[in-house]
């Protein structure tokens, strides 16, 4: 019934459902009271609000008026109200501090207390010696003749007070603070004692069906494990979720012991039949999304058996949510302890490859396509929330059985084709779900693939022209590879720079997909690898040597831009691109040092703050400060205009980052755009001509829709490798012959040799004899050095085939001799020879 706006929301329809009263959302109410037609409610700062039918003056707002929507009673402001009770059509108020007792609307039959019969619109003194405890009477000589209040009621046309005298008082109840109680956990050990003798109880289905309407209940569990705290309590709101986890996971815990199996069993069933199909689309309030925290830390949705019946159907409720609950849980996501996150993900990704590994025991395909991607849409929802709060690295979301459990090359064809809009054989395009759409779960192996496959995509594309109608025909490339499988670059050592770009401009685009081989002139090494990866590194010291002034060296982060002037050739930064494409390409790590913004350009995302903090920190910490900085003072403190000062060849030159910027301060007010034009133009403006040709060359390349699937941080661990160093994995790759064997003493000597070197000495020796001081996207393991006996004395050096990754090592009869022969031979090292 609402008749009189008695719900207190903003009209007088009648509602069949909870509704969430949102004008009292922030008010921290602890009590409610209500009478035949209104509403009294009691926050925890001591103010009283009421609602509904006012024509006796039960709402206390000095009108007979009613109300729709809840209004503050302001003769009470001021006041500390601790207590309150609604009659029929009156209502009750007590301030302890004064010890007064209010009241106000009906007094036909007394119920007010305040003398007369006649109706009160305005809170009123009840007559009586009140007082809310001792102490307030103890300076009284007359302290007996009053009465403590213990606590008020009202019922129909009556008032009650329940009192005691000053000898034996105790003080008065507080209705703020004696509701905490309902602020602990509603499910605890008393509860789980009582549920599993009442489960017991088989022949009384009544008090069975009880419990099992509680645990079919989201009230229920969304009531309990609150913070214990009624101030955490009422912090819940979009951004805190004012729940306590950990009791939720120490309960949950519990529960799992076999005593409680009966109760575990109920709780499963409650949840598969009725609790998570009944989710809503919209929670009535946010207190009511709290269940969507709770149900993760039930241990059995970890269990793959539960999967289809838990763990999914979870997922597709979060996934039915509407914009603005989905919103709050995205933030209550960002809240929660990286732990419980790391958790969140890890239980969907083993539901992923759950069902690839049993997708053939579907008999009903479409199932099979629904749940998948219901925990792939699950996954991309928290990658999404990582990207702001990186509870995890990037590398967490990546599933790695994905390889050996998906065709990747038919998964990525099928994106492609879904992607151009095409819509060859539609039955498989529409109804497959094509992994490659959440990219995030590819790890660097699966990646490769995708590269390697649209290279060859691109390939027969240009050979065969756009007749795309056979899928899986794509890929007959055969005939086109044997009549050129390689590009073949041609180079001497004393011209590198120009028979490079002389080499590459006669090659087409369709030329530079191929896998690379180099040869140099007069030497007659075979390159399985080793003379193309000696190639980029000595290409690419040439054309970063600082005489020609391309790129500006930061000494704070020892990292590489476009430098903002320059007097080379265009096609000179179009050959760095290139040659970067093609170390992709060739799976050759290159030891080229850029921030992560050139990778984030590339990709299309647009560089900031953090990014000059990553190149240059002292001008990012700066910039920063700006921002933060308290004060008015901006302008005095700072002295800054929308300029720029950047040293060219000596010179300092001051540029304007907007037009007239010499003549614009920076104040609080536009700091904010100043720090924006700063980046941009360090980024952007400065090196446009120079990165265009950049990326116009890299793009030459690696372009295509493939580069969608990646991260600025994967392009960039793609290009350079990266320096996850795992020395006990090298040795434990390692493969020998002759007559070594990991048993050997003398490979035992050159192990624990090894392992004693600094950090930097070890990276020496990766790059003596791989080429590359770096490792792989794929990890130390895909390196698998080969370690060879030789018939040499133990007066001679090691020596490296870095084209096999090879290593002849004498049999050295002491630990000091070989450390002194491989140290020497890593100072002698200065590049590729074929010994």
């Amino acid at each position: 019934m609402n008749n009189a706006g008695q719900l207190g929301l903003s009209d007088e329809e009648d509602r069949e459902s909870p509704c969430h009263v949102k004008l009292l959302r922030m008010q921290k109410v602890v009590y409610i009271s209500c009478g035949e037609e209104h509403t009294a409610v009691l926050t925890k700062s001591g103010g009283v609000f009421t609602f509904g039918a006012g024509s006796c003056g039960q709402l206390g707002h000095d009108s007979m008026n009613d109300e729709v929507n809840p209004r503050r009673v302001l003769e009470l402001m001021g006041s500390e109200v601790t207590q309150i009770a609604c009659g029929r059509q009156h209502t009750l108020a007590f301030v302890p501090s004064s010890g007064l007792i209010y009241a106000f609307g009906c007094g036909a039959r007394g119920q007010l207390g305040t003398g007369h019969t006649c109706n009160v619109k305005c809170p009123s003194p009840v007559k009586g010696y009140w007082a809310a405890h001792s102490g307030q009477l103890s300076a009284r000589a007359d302290r007996f003749k009053y009465h403590i209040v213990k606590q008020i009621f009202s019922g129909g046309d009556q008032t009650f007070v329940l009192c005691s005298k000053y000898e034996n008082s105790s003080p008065a109840v507080d209705f703020r603070t004696v509701n905490q109680a309902h602020y602990t956990s509603l499910i605890n050990d008393e509860t789980i004692a009582v549920w599993r003798q009442k489960l017991s109880e088989h022949n009384n289905a009544n008090t069975i069906n009880g419990v099992i309407q509680i645990l079919s209940s989201a009230a229920c569990w969304n009531g309990s494990f609150l913070e214990k705290k009624i101030d955490e309590h009422f912090k819940t709101s979009p951004k805190i979720p004012g729940i306590d986890l950990n009791s939720t996971r120490v309960l949950f815990e519990k529960l799992m012991n076999s005593q409680h199996s009966v109760i575990l069993e109920q709780i499963l069933n409650s949840f598969e039949s009725c609790l998570i199909p009944q989710l809503s689309s919209s929670p009535p309030d946010v207190e009511a999304m709290r269940i969507y925290l709770i149900l993760p830390e039930f241990p059995l949705l970890q269990d793959s058996k539960y999967y289809i019946t838990l763990t999914i159907p979870l997922a597709m409720a979060i996934l039915r949510l509407d914009t603005n609950p989905s919103k709050v849980l995205d933030n209550w996501w960002s809240q929660v302890c990286p732990k419980y996150f790391m958790k969140l993900v890890n239980l969907y990704k083993g539901a992923v490859v759950y069902l690839l590994r049993g997708r053939k025991t579907f008999l009903i395909p479409v199932l099979f396509n629904n749940y998948i991607t219901a925990a792939l849409k699950l996954l991309e929802k928290l990658y999404k929330v990582n990207l702001k709060v990186k509870h995890v690295e990037y590398d967490t979301f990546y599933i790695p059985e994905i390889s050996g459990l998906v065709d990747i090359q038919e998964d990525y064809l099928m994106w492609f084709l879904h992607q151009a809009g095409m819509k060859t054989r539609p039955s498989i395009i529409q109804d497959a779900v094509t992994l490659c759409s959440y990219p995030f779960i590819f790890d660097a192996q699966a990646k490769t693939k995708m590269l390697q496959t649209d290279a060859e995509l691109q390939m027969q594309v240009a050979v065969n022209g756009a007749n795309l109608q056979n899928v899986f025909m794509l890929l007959t490339l055969e005939p086109l590879l044997a009549r050129s499988p390689f590009l073949v670059l041609h180079v001497r050592r004393n011209n590198l720079v120009g028979d490079a770009l002389r080499e590459l401009s006669i090659h087409s685009d369709i030329d530079l997909k191929k896998p690379l081989k180099v040869i140099f002139d007069g030497e007659e090494a075979v390159d399985a690898g080793g003379v193309t990866k000696e190639f980029f590194l000595l290409l690419l010291k040439e054309l970063l040597n600082p005489i020609y002034g391309m790129f500006t060296y930061y000494q704070d982060s020892h990292l590489l831009w476009f430098s903002d002037t320059c007097f080379v050739e265009h096609n000179w930064f179009h050959l760095i691109g290139i040659t970067c494409g093609l170390a992709i390409y060739n799976s050759t790590v290159v030891d080229l040092h850029f921030p992560l913004a050139l990778y984030k350009k590339l990709l299309n995302v647009q560089p900031g703050l953090e990014d000059l903090k990553e190149l240059s920190p002292t001008e990012g910490r700066s910039l920063q400060e700006l921002l933060d900085y308290p004060g008015e003072d901006i302008e005095e403190t700072f002295c800054l205009n929308f300029t720029i000062c950047r040293e060219s060849y000596g010179v300092i030159e001051q540029k304007k980052l907007i037009p007239e910027g010499d003549k614009v301060t920076v104040g609080r007010d536009n700091r904010q755009e100043f720090v924006d034009a700063y980046v941009n133009y360090i980024f952007q403006i400065s090196v446009h001509e120079w990165y265009t040709a950049f990326s116009s060359g890299f793009l030459k390349v690696c372009g295509g829709k493939v580069l969608e699937l990646f991260q600025p941080s994967e392009l960039r661990a793609m290009m350079v490798g990266n320096s996850n160093y795992n020395w006990e994995e090298l040795e434990e790759t390692a493969i020998y012959k002759g007559d070594y064997s990991a048993t050997h003493p003398t490979v035992k000597l050159f192990w624990e040799t090894f392992h004693e070197f600094p950090l930097e000495k070890k990276k020496k020796f990766l790059l003596f004899l791989t080429g590359s001081d770096r490792i792989p996207i794929y990890g130390m393991a895909s390196l698998q050095i080969i370690i060879q006996s030789t018939a040499s004395g133990e007066e001679y050096l090691p020596v490296a085939h870095t084209c096999y990754n090879l290593l002849d090592l004498p049999k050295y009869s002491s630990k000091e001799i070989l450390s002194a022969r491989l140290t020497q031979a890593l100072d002698n090292y200065e590049g590729f020879s074929l010994a």
